[in-house]
């Protein structure tokens, strides 16, 4: 029996927990295979893709910042890829092409928006920091269930702006305006990379917030990012007061 490979590219890799989690389910289901870090230069990308195609590997997940960097070297995508242009899932179809697909929709919806209140919903004031692949996926989950205020903000504008020309519906913020702006803020998502083993983390206080404010932060590793923790405390200060 050949053992089957897997992995996830981007960089850096050496906060994710992407292995521990797909080794243990491949182990739980009796899976004959192994999941790996495979971090690559974005010059490396389609020397990765090609092992896809040459059954060296049989899929792999893209991170940050390669969820919009390898559709270049993609056969077709389908599906949720194709409405957000970001990719997270590449494999092999039964017609021998490279596809790729997004489950960062699916699971933006099931592990936070579907927990929302749903009284008002389509009312929430969302705040998305970042542009990246992810920030996509997460516009279009949060447009498909009607919510039309959305802004975006980014350090580098033109990014933002790229996010705008594929949803019109979005409102820009400067970078430097995210302090001010948040205070009318329902939702803030953090969708950039600040935070990720607390090795950076946002220059900004956050001092004037709603009590009721809903925080959400793409990063994982460490469980609870420093702004998680300012946040927490900003809330429990405003409703105890």
């Amino acid at each position: 029996m050949i053992r089957k490979k897997f992995g996830i590219i981007g960089k850096p890799l050496s906060h994710s927990l992407s292995p521990a989690l797909h080794n243990f389910w491949l182990k739980k289901y009796k899976v004959y295979g192994d999941y790996s870090l495979i971090e690559t230069e974005f010059s490396g990308i389609e020397k990765v893709i090609n092992k896809i195609r040459t059954n060296e590997l049989q899929g792999i997940n893209v991170t940050v910042p390669y969820k919009q960097a390898v559709i270049p070297f993609l056969d077709l995508i389908i599906d949720d890829a194709e409405k957000t242009e970001s990719v997270n899932t590449i494999n092999l179809n039964s017609e021998g092409k490279i596809v790729g697909n997004n489950t960062d929709v699916y699971g933006f919806e099931q592990g936070f928006i579907n927990k929302l209140k749903k009284s008002n919903l389509t009312q929430n004031k969302v705040l998305v920091l970042g542009s990246g692949g992810v920030t996509f996926s997460m516009i279009y989950a949060l447009a498909k269930k009607g919510i039309k205020q959305i802004s975006v903000s980014n350090r580098t504008i033109k990014k933002a702006e790229d996010v705008k020309k594929k949803f019109p519906l979005v409102t820009i913020i400067k970078w430097e305006n995210i302090e001010l702006e948040a205070e009318n803020m329902d939702i803030i998502i953090n969708a950039t990379s600040l935070g990720l083993d607390n090795k950076s983390n946002f220059e900004q206080e956050f001092k004037k917030i709603k009590p009721n404010l809903v925080y959400y932060d793409v990063i994982y590793n460490p469980e609870e990012t420093m702004m998680i923790k300012k946040f927490k405390k900003e809330i429990s200060r405003l409703t105890t007061v």
